[in-house]
This record gives structure tokens, C-alpha cells and sequence, in this order.
């Protein structure tokens, strides 16, 4: 599958092409200096999440549909403070760990990364999922494509596009 997000001035677009030629498009606001579903596929691809947001789209379900099959499922909130449903403790465990990527590049991307694991532990906790494999080694892999992308992305013009394949 093929993701491409398109740099915009409000909102960024995304297009997925899927193996079999199905194209998916939509657009998401901007939630930060770098697109989130960005980080998305840094994490996910790292950790071997295959069954949260990314693995989603590729198995068919549409990007805007999954925050409504997340609260379907049980996710976590204020008012629906449950154990989420087993489909979707990884896309769970994958937006917690996305947020506190995000977090930790906004300060600067240079904190110790037993603080970003703890943070990430608290997250999932809060969720009422496990923290999923995320040792040291891979807190440093993530931080760097995280880095890199942000360099490249906020430089870009609007119109920018970043390609990302997702297997």
C-alpha cells in the first residue's frame, strides 16, 4: 500500500493506494508541525503493530472510520473509562505511543528515553492496554525518522508530498 501526504495550509491530505489499485482520500487537520498519521507510520512500522491504524487502512477500513470503530470497540474516555475490546488494543497502544512521540519532539526530541517509555507506560495505562515492546534502541530509531521527516516537512513548500509504503 502506498500512503502519500500532501502538505496543505490548514489541513493535510492523504492518499492511500491500496495493492489492488483502490485509491482512499481524505484530509485531516493539522495537529502539530508534522502530520500525525506520519508518526503513525514511524511507530507502528518499528513496533510491528500491524493490526492498528496503518494495518487498518491496508485491510480495507477507511482512515475515517476508525476513530468510530476505536469508540465502538471500547477506547477510553471520560465517559467510557472501559478494558477496550481485543481488536483494538494495538491501535490503541499505537495512538498513545504516537502522542507521546509527538510530545517528546515538541520539547525537543532529546529526553531520556527511559522518561519517553514511563510516559508511554502511563498512556497505555490510562487506556487500559499494556505497553507494547519499546526498549531504548527503538525510542532512538523512532526519535530519528521522526527527526529527519520533521527537518524535510516543515521546510517543504505547501504542496509538498511525502510518500511512505506500508507492507
Amino acid at each position: 500500500m502506498e500512503i502519500t501526504i500532501t502538505k496543505g495550509l490548514s489541513e493535510d491530505r492523504i492518499a492511500i493506494v491500496h495493492a489492488d489499485g483502490r485509491r482512499v482520500e481524505t484530509t485531516f487537520p493539522k495537529k502539530g508541525f508534522i502530520p500525525h498519521d506520519a508518526v503513525h507510520v514511524f511507530v507502528e512500522r518499528e513496533l510491528g503493530l500491524k493490526d492498528a491504524f496503518w494495518g487498518m487502512v491496508k485491510a480495507g477500513r477507511h482512515p475515517e472510520e476508525i476513530a468510530g470503530i476505536a469508540k465502538a470497540a471500547g477506547h477510553a474516555s471520560a465517559s467510557r473509562n472501559t478494558v477496550p475490546d481485543a481488536s483494538i488494543v494495538e491501535l490503541l497502544q499505537a495512538e498513545r505511543l504516537v502522542e507521546c512521540f509527538e510530545a517528546d519532539q515538541w520539547s525537543g526530541g532529546s529526553g531520556a528515553a527511559a522518561d519517553l517509555i514511563a510516559m508511554a507506560e502511563v498512556a497505555c495505562h490510562t487506556s487500559h492496554v499494556p505497553l507494547p515492546g519499546l526498549n531504548a534502541a527503538q525510542v532512538a530509531a523512532i526519535r530519528s525518522h521522526i527527526t529527519a521527516f520533521a527537518g524535510e516537512w516543515m521546510a517543504a513548500p505547501l504542496g509538498h508530498v511525502a510518500r511512505f509504503d506500508w507492507e
